[in-house]
């Protein structure tokens, strides 16, 4: 059962007259509901000292922390417990958060255009002579306070030649310029105001109106119209508020009185705004704060001519003044708490999206580079899987990842693509940084670093990952990051420059994208992640714990663009690149494995794992030359046989240049002399094979693809063919 705490700073519920209608409502959607002040709450043993409505009374009850709160309290009020609250808002979502005050607002929706021309012109009052010059211009003006609520505080003031009319309420004087300046400076002495052109909307009695648009979310997380009504001023009185003798009617009826055939379209033109207007504010608070809103009470005017003109906007608006719509908003309330609880994941996901598309640019296009010792062809394969699913992506070809490959890809990039997904690989300093200046990514996979090409830097690790990091220096640098919490070299990775957001996959690490429960299959990989907050398993069918990690980088990407967890599901259903790990299947329950395109020892042991994990009888390695290793070469040879032997492989069969060191280490672990072989000559351990491979043999083929070792898979297949 979904808890929900409702937080306000008032100590008792009786004085907050919502609180019963939210304590029967909540009781009426199956959820638990308490009320409660900061300073009862317990970060120790996580509790809360609350209240409960049960049997007509509010009840002392020390509540578990909830799963959500209902932010119902003052924020000037609940200031004093500010920190109190931060460290809440670290453990637990909130619905209702601010958009600021009057002029917070103006200025967002200014700054954001596409409401600006709804706004009637406003400025800060900051002195006597500046409200003279605005006063000028406008000749009449409201005069309002900028946190004022309620319609308190608000001054109509025009200007008749050289006095001056001003309304409060209903009560009107005529000042001369020397009161009115001491009028204006002593409200300014209280607090900050703000001034706008006095816009009215008027009844055909003369009476003044206004309507409130009230807009919520709902139990699914969609914004919905809760109500709109007019507000009508008492005869003689130029404030409609309700608070200040204003009463409302029903919308319908006041707009055929009012407007005749034009009623219908009125309202449709008044429900659209509301929902336009609701949805732009929430993705600005999406963006700017990375956080949503969920309520927001919007007063407006209808000019002459019908336009329609916003006097402000609040994000804390009270009931409307009728019963079973104030229950239409506690209903709303209660059911996106509960929304909210349940669907973090999802809410996160829509604001690191909606963040992305704000940060990239109007057309908010993807370009994706991966680099990375390992991995970069599957991690994008992945990718381009689950982004093709919805998108139209330009996708590199499998290894083409050189400079030359990124000039041909720029030429071929066009206005019909929706993503972009590259690789970027390198064998020396200053070749990503090339790519980067050809085409700049926003969003960048480093997949780990290993010893592929270590030779070319001086055999010092810290170097490859200096190169890697070109990408980081290279891609925008408001983008996306991606990396491997369990690679232990990727902690030399240049990232503390980076002002943009980093994510992290694992599985051995707590991470943002970390698998689990990871079991080999038949033809793939099944496991099991959070994901947008909930459990879910997956499969990819291809071989190796390796390539769940492939897998992760993938899905860190696609679900910070806003892909479902079913539409990553049915991405990971990939068509595999050729000749990493693929399986034959030959007579006599003989397996062949394919993994003959890049060679170096991290991928070695990787593809090790695979053997070991589906040979059923004995298992064979053929092992060939690893390349650009330099003077680490005998080291990491002698760490491979070591590892063949704690493996627990059969045989061992090595193939090219000093790859005998495999063997003579494999040996002297403990592998026994008569089941290892060394070659320079293909034919020579081709004839071997097909000597000593017998039924139910898994034999594994890894080497890279300028040892052409994949004419030993040939080999294989046509000696063994079903």
């Amino acid at each position: 059962m979904t808890i929900i705490g409702m937080l306000h700073h008032r100590l008792d519920p009786k004085t907050v007259i919502k609180s019963y209608a939210y304590a029967a409502v909540a009781r009426a959607e199956g959820v638990q509901f308490f009320y409660f002040t900061p300073k009862s709450v317990n970060f120790d043993d996580r509790t809360i000292k609350g209240k409960v409505y049960e049997d007509g009374q509010w009840q002392e009850r020390v509540m578990p922390f909830p799963d959500v709160i209902y932010n119902a309290g003052s924020p000037e009020k609940l200031a004093v417990s500010k920190e109190i609250i931060a460290k809440l808002k670290e453990e637990i979502p909130f619905t209702t958060n601010s958009i600021g005050n009057k002029w917070n607002v103006v200025n967002r929706l200014n700054e954001a255009k596409e409401f600006a021309n709804y706004l009637i012109p406003s400025e800060i009052v900051k002195n006597v002579e500046v409200f003279h010059k605005y006063i000028a211009t406008f000749n009449k003006v409201v005069f309002k306070p900028i946190d004022g609520r309620k319609g308190k505080g608000i001054y109509f003031i025009s200007k008749s030649g050289s006095s001056f009319e001003v309304r409060k309420d209903t009560h009107n004087s005529i000042y001369s310029k020397l009161q009115l300046n001491e009028l204006l400076n002593e409200q300014l002495s209280t607090g900050t105001f703000i001034m706008q052109p006095y816009i009215q909307s008027i009844m055909k009695s003369g009476q003044v109106y206004d309507f409130r648009l009230h807009a919520q979310k709902n139990g699914e997380g969609k914004w919905v119209v809760t109500t709109i009504y007019p507000r009508i001023a008492p005869i003689g009185s130029i404030i409609p508020n309700i608070n200040n003798g204003g009463y409302t009617n029903y919308l319908d009826p006041f707009l055929e009185q009012e407007f005749k055939d034009e009623a219908y379209n009125i309202r449709r033109m008044l429900e659209h705004f509301t929902l336009s207007l609701a949805q732009h504010l929430d993705e600005i608070q999406m963006v700017q704060f990375g956080e949503v809103i969920d309520e927001i009470g919007i007063d407006v005017g209808l000019d002459e001519h019908q336009k329609i003109w916003v006097y402000e906007v609040n994000w804390r608006p009270g009931c409307p003044p009728a019963f079973y719509l104030e229950l239409d908003v506690v209903v709303h309330s209660i059911q996106y708490a509960k929304y909210l609880a349940e669907n973090q994941g999802r809410i996160k996901n829509e604001i690191m999206a909606r963040k992305y598309k704000k940060q990239n640019g109007k057309l908010g296009l993807p370009i994706i580079a991966i680099t990375g010792s390992a991995g970069k062809t599957t991690s994008k394969a992945f990718l381009a899987s689950i982004l093709s699913k919805k998108w139209n992506i330009f996708e590199s070809k499998d290894y083409w990842n050189t400079t030359e490959h990124t000039k041909k890809h720029a030429a071929e990039i066009n206005a019909s693509h929706e993503a972009v997904v590259l690789e970027y690989g390198m064998a020396y300093p200053g070749i990503i940084t090339n790519h980067c200046s050809i085409i700049q990514p926003n969003i960048s996979i480093v997949t780990n670093i290993g010893l592929a090409h270590v030779g070319n830097f001086d055999g010092d690790i810290k170097k490859v990952a200096e190169a890697k990091s070109e990408l980081i220096h290279g891609m925008n640098q408001k983008g996306l990051l991606v990396i491997n919490k369990d690679d232990e070299n990727s902690k030399y990775l240049s990232t503390q420059q980076f002002k943009g957001e980093t994510l992290t996959v694992g599985i051995h690490s707590v991470a943002n994208y970390r698998a689990y429960d990871i079991h080999y299959k038949d033809n793939g990989m099944s496991f099991k992640m959070k994901l947008q907050g909930q459990e879910i398993a997956l499969f990819i069918p291809i071989l190796g714990e390796h390539h769940v990690y492939n897998a992760l980088n993938a899905i860190a990407v696609a679900d910070y663009l806003g892909f479902t967890p079913q539409e990553i599901k049915a991405g990971l259903n990939f068509k595999k690149p050729p000749r990493r790990l693929t399986l034959y299947n030959c007579r006599d329950q003989i397996t062949v494995i394919d993994d003959t395109v890049h060679s170096h020892p991290q991928g070695v042991r990787a593809a090790i794992d695979v053997l070991t994990n589906i040979g059923k009888k004995r298992k064979i390695a053929i092992i060939g030359q690893m390349r650009e290793l330099g003077d680490l070469r005998e080291e990491e040879y002698r760490k491979v046989g070591a590892y063949i032997y704690e493996q627990g492989i059969d045989l061992l069969i090595t193939y090219g240049f000093r790859t005998e060191e495999i063997g003579a280490e494999a040996m002297a672990k403990g592998l026994n002399q008569s089941n290892i072989y060394h070659f320079i000559n293909k034919e020579e351990m081709h004839a071997l094979l097909g000597e000593i491979v017998k039924q139910g043999d898994t034999i594994l083929v890894k080497g890279a693809s300028k040892t052409n070792m994949f004419e030993t898979i040939k080999f294989l297949d046509q000696t063994f063919k079903a």
